[in-house]
């Protein structure tokens, strides 16, 4: 299967995002046209004069996204060349759940024919570590750092694709960079259905998480394993599919152990009972997905 987006990037060594945009191209084929907001993803695939979009690639500011897609979407039907040819979203976190979120429901609302892949590092990774409406619990950022006062993040991670799903959007699903085939199946399928559809990948990035490059993939599947990250599918509101974990759930340590981030839960006095808390949010996904 042809790479869609090439190589020679600026991207960090085991950069996420381009893992993320690369399977998603897969998943849409070549009849596509991407709208990529302001992020990582935009300024190390297309610094002046270069591009690494093998695609049609339209860069949008960080708020509207959703916006442009329904744009073009809508001009697609106007020149009665929208019936095989995809429009494709991909945002951050941080363009998604937070500065991006009154365009995507917008566009959802409307009912464009458009698939919307939120690439999900858990923080604004670009601008320097912020914490964002996708960072986890306890996870230290710039703007929510652990200290004397302070585990890190004290909210939780907001549930993107159940408020897609409230939109009435006939298919949401979650998935992985750790897990490319599921990634690539799954945002095949969203293209083809008709109708707004919401993918989220968990993508976790070497630099703002802090591990070593060569580890991107096996940190992505702990989250899977732990039960913190399901991958699932929705239709038209229901949960349809699950992956299954059955006996080889990990304990939560187990993930976070391997990241920056969460190192303060094991040095300062009472981490364990904030660790518990994470496992408790690993536990529910257990219950409430069947993993």
């Amino acid at each position: 299967m042809k790479s869609l987006l090439a190589p020679g990037h600026r991207g960090c060594a085991g950069c996420c995002d381009a893992m993320a945009a690369k399977f998603a191209l897969m998943g849409a084929g070549e009849d596509c046209i991407v709208i990529n907001p302001t992020g990582c993803l935009e300024v190390m695939t297309t610094p002046f004069p270069e591009t690494a979009w093998d695609v049609p690639w339209v860069h949008s500011l960080f708020e509207n996204a959703a916006a442009v897609g329904a744009g073009v979407e809508a001009a697609l039907k106007a020149l009665g060349k929208k019936e095989n040819t995809k429009v494709l979203v991909m945002g951050g976190d941080g363009a998604t759940l937070d500065i991006g979120m009154r365009s995507i429901s917008g566009a959802f609302e409307r009912g464009h024919d458009l698939t919307y892949v939120c690439i999900d590092n858990e923080a604004y990774m670009n601008t320097g570590v912020q914490r964002s409406g996708a960072t986890p619990y306890n996870a230290s950022t710039t703007t929510s750092p652990s200290g004397k006062v302070s585990f890190g993040n004290p909210r939780p991670k907001k549930n993107m694709p159940a408020i897609m799903a409230a939109h009435g959007a006939p298919y949401v699903a979650t998935t992985s960079i750790g897990f490319p085939k599921d990634m690539i199946k799954k945002v095949a399928k969203a293209t083809e259905i008709e109708g707004p559809t919401y993918i989220h990948a968990h993508a976790p990035c070497t630099t703002g998480w802090g591990f070593d490059t060569s580890k991107t993939v096996e940190v992505a599947k702990a989250a899977v394993n732990t039960g913190l990250w399901p991958l699932y599918e929705m239709e038209d509101g229901e949960v349809t599919k699950v992956r299954k974990l059955g006996k080889n759930i990990k304990p939560v340590e187990d993930y976070l152990k391997m990241q920056r981030r969460f190192s303060h839960l094991f040095k300062m006095e009472g981490g364990e009972e904030e660790i518990a808390k994470i496992q408790a949010i690993a536990d529910k996904n257990i219950e409430v997905y069947g993993l």
